[in-house]
């Protein structure tokens, strides 16, 4: 097997990344693997092996579309900032006050909920465990026929009339719940639902064009990746359907889907933030995005650790178990990496693991 380095330096970038993730793909036995890699503020390499469905020969393309999961909420936390930037939201801006509309009726624990614990995942509100009845909820809102704004808005209005599990602010607990808030945000200031809102002031500007919501591709066509589950060494393909992904009412959380190549122009503006030239945000503002307001490592969308390759590093993670991915940023060394599967489950979640370490090897940080 090349070593990442070697495979780096084979040939064109798209051969060299190719190189890196084939062995990887073939070690975890997945349908598809795809990756990207920023250098100095830039994309140096894209890659994508495999196929769009197990059992088909069809292969994938550097241009086909992967689902983002969880890792969403970093766009959404964007969108957050600009409102912020614009003087119509407060990052310590409380609940009654972002969200008016919804005020009446809303717990009196869940009005000291601010945007700053939405983003942190410290507003001590109810989760979406299944054995709690705001899970219930959300799934009521996904047999409603209404659109995806008016399913959201009847979830966040059920949530906030429920008594938080503990006090906003104490406490960090994963949240989706949280992010569906937020969202809710974004279209009771903007008028618009969250959908258009990030299409226009994300996907447009940073010239996505792959970038959509809920399962890729088209149903009985095998046009885009299919997703896949593994369970006990079996494949099953899941294809694309209404109900082959999470509830839209969860967009802002965790819905999104792109190529690996637009996924690294979001993560070229969050790594580039700080610097001179940055896109989208103010550099203060993607400073205060990205710092942590409370004890703990969350801010904005990411995990803020340390790494000896990269200092300072941003990391998140998402699936809806029928896919995987992951990034790895450095925004001091303007360095980063994205890696992507068609594939849920915790094999699949190994191998993105050991495809970003390899790539970080062959591209080196800095």
């Amino acid at each position: 097997m090349a070593t990442a380095a070697a495979a780096a330096s084979a040939g064109t970038t798209a051969e060299g990344m190719s190189a890196v993730l084939e062995p990887i793909r073939a070690k975890h036995d997945l349908p598809a693997l795809a990756a990207a890699v920023i250098v100095n503020g830039k994309t140096a390499a894209t890659g994508a092996v495999g196929v769009r469905k197990y059992g088909d020969a069809t292969p994938v393309t550097v241009g086909d579309r992967f689902h983002l999961g969880s890792c969403t909420k970093a766009m959404t936390a964007t969108l957050i900032g600009m409102l912020v930037e614009q003087g119509k939201l407060k990052w310590d801006m409380a609940l009654p006050d972002a969200l008016p509309s919804l005020e009446q009726g809303m717990n009196e624990e869940a009005r000291r909920v601010t945007v700053d614990h939405l983003l942190a995942h410290r507003s001590g509100l109810q989760t979406l465990h299944p054995a709690r009845p705001v899970r219930s909820a959300l799934e009521a809102a996904w047999r409603h026929p209404a659109r995806a704004r008016e399913q959201r808005r009847a979830f966040v209005e059920f949530l906030l009339k429920q008594k938080p599990a503990s006090v906003p602010g104490a406490s960090y607990v994963y949240s989706n719940a949280g992010y569906i808030i937020l969202g809710a945000i974004v279209e009771e200031v903007t008028g618009e639902p969250w959908e258009d809102v990030i299409r226009k002031r994300l996907f447009r500007p940073l010239r996505m064009g792959t970038a959509g919501f809920g399962p890729m591709g088209t149903p009985g066509k095998l046009d885009q990746p299919c997703q896949h589950t593994l369970r006990d060494g079996k494949h099953t393909v899941i294809e694309p359907g209404p109900y082959s992904d999470n509830p839209p009412a969860l967009g802002p959380a965790g819905l999104c889907h792109c190529s690996v190549g637009d996924w690294a122009k979001f993560l070229i503006a969050v790594v580039t933030g700080e610097s001179p030239g940055n896109r989208l945000l103010r550099r203060e503002t993607w400073k205060r995005l990205l710092t942590p307001q409370f004890s703990g490592e969350y801010a904005g969308g990411w995990l803020i650790t340390q790494r000896n390759w990269g200092g300072r590093v941003l990391t998140h993670a998402g699936s809806n178990t029928m896919n995987f991915a992951v990034a790895w940023l450095a925004p001091d060394k303007r360095f980063g990496v994205a890696v992507m599967t068609n594939c849920g489950g915790d094999d699949a979640a190994g191998a993105c693991d050991e495809a970003a370490s390899a790539v970080i090897g062959g591209w080196k940080p800095g």
